[in-house]
């Protein structure tokens, strides 16, 4: 199967082949030939599969197709738990629509809005926004959302982790009613659906695989390892290749700041990326990073789904997620596009019980090696009685510090207007237990 049969404008076309790209993956074919004939769609398919794609080139070709209107109404609207998802899904917009006078607009949360609000009187056809930031312009009466005629829910189950259910409602009650409705995640637990329902219109189901899995080209391995030992195991495991491109895993943003502080006194070139950080910084690390001036970069959860790398080869979790989902996500930043990739966990023994649910999760068991010099004195216990690390409990070098946000600018450019925020809050993954989805108070974003 090749783009030209799912039945693409000419325009996107030779965008895609001058990125290279001919044949679309399976959750694009599914979704693509559904979302051009006018249904809702709930399409779940695991991460680093181009789900992106597939419902930014149908609305790309909608919106251009559709007829131009007179209004700087939104015609589109993207909803995104991070900043850095929104990030890359505008890039991706811009690469697709590269041949097209379609305008877009990433708005986020933590800045000053003045910049968002002067694109917005612009206007743009679609907007690419965090739930937070979009009710703060709702309230202002700085956002019409009256003219959407497409509605995305992008990692919806992220959203209503992040405590994003309020502020969702209220965005999907301000929308016409007359609109379609795409919902896209690499999991879908049975809330999730629940909640499609209540706002979607007989939508086509399209999945691509099981839930919660994970790519088969990932292996998975364990280094057991005391807590107090785990920083000069990571510095092990990283000297072995200082040039490789490694994402480390940390449960708290003072963590992962310390972290990076040790490694770079160790003479590696490491970044954080976290909600403390500034718009500005979090760019310039990733782009580090992608670059290759960083090899390391130091992530909490927040970046778990916005992070795309080519080739990224090997994802460390230097501290277990409290919830086995994220695992999924955090390592789904490798093996992506069929490419093998690498998942290495430290863990030590209060971790024993979040490793257990890994496992069961996984369906799977996953390599326990211990690395000379670094043993354990009793094996890690994976029984029911496993211990997990208690409700605010953290790694000795990753103690709780709260720390200010940063307010920093944004820009906008024609014809796609990239605002960009920074600053926002994030939830430190550890700090407190889950409660049920959709019920913990709205992370800004």
């Amino acid at each position: 199967m090749s783009f030209e049969s799912l039945g693409l404008a000419p325009a996107l076309l030779r965008a895609l082949a001058d990125q290279g790209y001919t044949q679309p993956t399976p959750i694009q074919a599914g979704a693509i030939p559904v979302v051009l004939e006018g249904h809702d769609l709930l399409a779940a398919a695991q991460t680093g599969t181009g789900k992106t794609a597939a419902f930014a080139l149908p609305l790309l070709q909608h919106l251009s197709t559709a007829g131009q209107t007179m209004t700087r109404r939104p015609r589109a609207l993207i909803l995104t738990p991070t900043r850095e998802l929104a990030a890359q899904i505008y890039d991706n917009l811009r690469d697709y629509g590269k041949h097209l006078r379609i305008s877009c607009a990433t708005i986020f949360g933590g800045v000053s809005m003045g910049p968002q609000i002067q694109a917005l009187r612009r206007g743009v056809d679609i907007v690419i926004a965090t739930p937070g930031r979009l009710v703060d312009h709702m309230q202002q009466r700085t956002l019409d959302l009256s003219g959407v005629e497409v509605l995305v829910l992008d990692e919806a189950d992220r959203m209503l982790d992040m405590g994003f259910l309020p502020p969702l409602k209220r965005i999907i009650s301000a929308l016409p009613k007359q609109r379609q409705t795409l919902l896209f995640s690499a999991t879908f637990a049975p809330e999730i659906k629940s909640l499609a329902m209540q706002f979607m219109h007989a939508p086509r189901e399209v999945s691509v695989t099981p839930a919660n899995s994970v790519a088969t080209t990932v292996s998975h391995e364990v280094h057991p390892v005391d807590a107090s030992r785990k920083r000069d195991l990571l510095l092990h495991v990283l000297s072995k290749d200082s040039r490789r491109q490694t994402l480390v895993f940390s449960r708290t943003k003072h963590g992962a700041d310390k972290l990076v502080k040790y490694l770079e006194q160790s003479g590696l070139r490491a970044a954080a990326i976290h909600g403390n950080k500034s718009q500005n910084a979090r760019t310039r690390a990733l782009s580090d990073f992608k670059s290759g001036r960083v090899t390391v970069l130091v992530a909490t959860d927040i970046a778990a789904r916005g992070i795309d790398i080519d080739q990224l080869p090997i994802v460390i979790n230097f501290d277990l997620p409290m919830v086995a989902e994220d695992y999924v996500h955090r390592i789904g930043r490798t093996g992506r596009a069929g490419a093998d990739g690498l998942a290495l966990s430290l863990v030590s023994h209060d971790e024993s019980g979040l490793l257990r649910d890994i496992r069961k999760l996984l369906a799977q068991d996953i390599a326990i090696n211990e690395v000379p010099g670094f043993e354990l004195s009793s094996p890690l216990r994976l029984d029911a009685s496993a211990p997990r690390p208690k409700q605010g409990q953290r790694q000795p070098q990753a103690r709780s510090q709260r720390q200010g946000g940063q307010r920093q600018g944004g820009s906008s450019h024609r014809p796609h207007a990239h605002v960009q925020g920074g600053g926002g809050g994030e939830h430190a993954m550890g700090n407190r237990k889950r409660r049920p989805r959709g019920s913990r108070p709205a992370a800004k974003a």
